[in-house]
C-alpha cells in the first residue's frame, strides 16, 4: 500500500483563506456614532457600520461601507491622518476574509507609512498588528517576512518592559511568543537552507517558552523544533502539553487555537506515532467545519496508519481469538479511512480544491482500500465517474498542447 504523503507547504481552496495565521486578531474598536450634521453619514458613523456587519459576518456588505469611510476621511490633498488607521485596518481584514491578500497588504503598508513605529495605541488602530500580518502576507517571504517580524519584536520587547498592568504584560509577552514562533517556522522552511538555521530557531524557541510557557501554539512550534532534531520523545511531551491547555474547552473559546494551527497540529501528531490523539483533534475539526477538504483527507491518511498498526500487531499475534479481535479492529479502521477520503474527494471536487497532491494521495489510498475491502456498485460509480472526470481534464489538456 502507498505511504508517500503530500507536502505539509501545499494549499487549496478554503484552505488558502485560512491559512494566513490570525496572530491574536485586533478589530479596531467601534468609534462613537456622532451623527454628521449635514444630513448624510460620517465616516466615524460608516466605520461604525461596516465594523458591525463585518463583525456579524456580513463580509460583502461591509467592504464598500468601509471604502467610502475611508474616501471621506481624505483630506483636500488626498493624504490621511492617524485616524483613518482603524479603517484601513478594517479594510485589510475584511480583503483578507474575502481572499483578496494583495489588496489587504497594501492597506496594511498605507497604515504603516502612517504609524511606522507603532507609537499610536492599539485602541486607536496602531500597535504591531500589521507587522505581523505583513510577515505573513509578504509576497517575497523569506528574509522579507523575518524582517517584518524583527520589527515587531523590537517594538514589543520594549512595550514589555515599559508595560507595568501585570495583565497587559501577559499579552504582550504572547504577542511576542507568537512572533517569534513566526520567525522560527521560516527558518525552518523557506531559510532552512541558512547556515545557522538550527542555532536560531533554538535561540528563538528558547525566549518563547520562557515568554509564554503555556501558549500551546508556542508549544506546538517547540515539538516542531525536536522533530527536526529527531527528538520524538520530547516533541511528544511539548504535542501532549499542548493539548492538555484547551482540550476540554468549548468551541469557540479564545483560548482554543484556531483552525490551521488545529490542523498542523495533527500533522505533527501523526509524524511522531500519535494516531489516536490526531484523530480526536480531526474528528472535532470536522464537528466545527465539515467543508474542510484538508481536515478530511487527514482523518482519512491517519485511520490508514492506525489500520496498518494494528495489521502489524496482528501479524505479531499468533493467538486465533486474539487475531480474530484485531482484525475487526483492523477492518473498522480501514473502513473508516475510506469514509474520511471519500468525503474529502467529494468536497475536493465540489470546491474546485487546488492541491492535485492531496488529491492523488487521496485517490491512491482509496483504490487500495477498494481493493481490500470491495467497494460497492454505487461506489464504483462514483470513482469511475471521479477518475474520468479528471482523466478527461488531463486528456483535454494533453490536446491543447498538440494544438499548440
Amino acid at each position: 500500500m502507498a505511504k508517500s504523503k503530500p507536502s505539509q507547504r501545499e494549499k487549496g481552496g478554503r484552505e488558502k483563506r485560512r491559512k494566513v495565521r490570525s496572530l491574536d486578531r485586533v478589530l479596531p474598536d467601534r468609534p462613537s456614532s456622532r451623527k454628521s450634521t449635514a444630513g448624510k453619514e460620517s465616516a466615524e458613523e460608516l466605520l461604525a457600520k461596516a465594523s458591525d456587519l463585518f463583525q456579524t459576518s456580513q463580509t460583502d456588505e461591509a467592504l464598500p461601507i468601509a471604502k467610502r469611510s475611508l474616501k471621506l476621511s481624505q483630506s483636500d490633498d488626498g493624504g490621511f491622518t492617524l485616524k483613518v488607521l482603524p479603517t484601513l485596518n478594517l479594510l485589510a481584514e475584511i480583503n483578507l476574509e474575502l481572499g483578496d491578500a494583495h489588496e489587504a497588504r497594501d492597506y496594511f503598508l498605507q497604515a504603516c507609512m502612517l504609524d511606522p513605529n507603532a507609537v499610536v495605541p492599539e485602541s486607536q488602530g496602531g500597535g504591531v498588528e500589521k507587522f505581523l500580518w505583513l510577515a505573513q502576507l509578504s509576497e517575497e517571504g523569506g528574509q522579507d517576512s523575518v524582517s517584518w517580524f524583527d520589527k515587531a519584536i523590537v517594538i514589543l520587547r520594549n512595550d514589555i518592559g515599559l508595560a507595568l498592568e501585570p495583565t497587559l504584560r501577559t499579552q504582550k509577552s504572547k504577542k511576542l511568543a507568537a512572533a517569534l514562533c513566526g520567525v522560527i517556522e521560516i527558518y525552518m522552511t523557506d531559510l532552512s537552507w541558512e547556515s545557522d538555521a538550527e542555532t536560531r530557531c533554538e535561540r528563538l524557541i528558547t525566549e518563547a517558552i520562557l515568554l509564554a510557557p503555556e501558549s500551546p501554539e508556542t508549544l506546538q512550534t517547540l515539538a516542531n523544533v525536536r522533530i527536526s532534531q529527531s527528538k520524538h520523545e520530547e516533541a511528544r511531551k511539548a504535542l501532549a502539553d499542548s493539548i492538555e491547555i484547551w482540550k476540554n474547552l468549548p468551541a469557540g473559546d479564545e483560548g482554543v487555537p484556531d483552525f490551521p494551527t488545529r490542523i498542523s497540529l495533527s500533522r505533527l501528531l501523526m509524524e511522531v506515532e500519535m494516531e489516536g490523539d490526531a484523530m480526536e483533534v480531526l474528528e472535532r475539526l470536522v464537528d466545527e467545519d465539515d467543508t474542510s477538504v484538508e481536515a478530511w483527507y487527514l482523518g482519512g491518511w491517519c485511520s490508514y496508519l492506525m489500520a496498518e498498526k494494528s495489521k502489524a500487531v496482528q501479524d505479531l499475534n499468533s493467538e486465533g481469538a486474539e487475531a480474530g479481535g484485531e482484525d475487526s479492529e483492523h477492518n473498522e479502521a480501514l473502513t473508516s479511512s475510506r469514509d474520511w477520503l471519500r468525503n474529502s474527494l467529494r468536497l475536493y471536487e465540489l470546491q474546485d480544491y487546488e492541491d492535485d497532491r492531496l488529491r492523488d494521495h487521496a485517490l491512491e489510498l482509496v483504490h487500495d482500500l477498494d481493493v481490500e475491502l470491495g467497494a460497492t456498485k454505487e461506489e464504483d460509480g462514483d470513482e469511475e465517474a471521479q477518475d474520468e472526470g479528471w482523466e478527461s481534464d488531463v486528456e483535454d489538456e494533453d490536446q491543447e498542447m498538440d494544438g499548440a
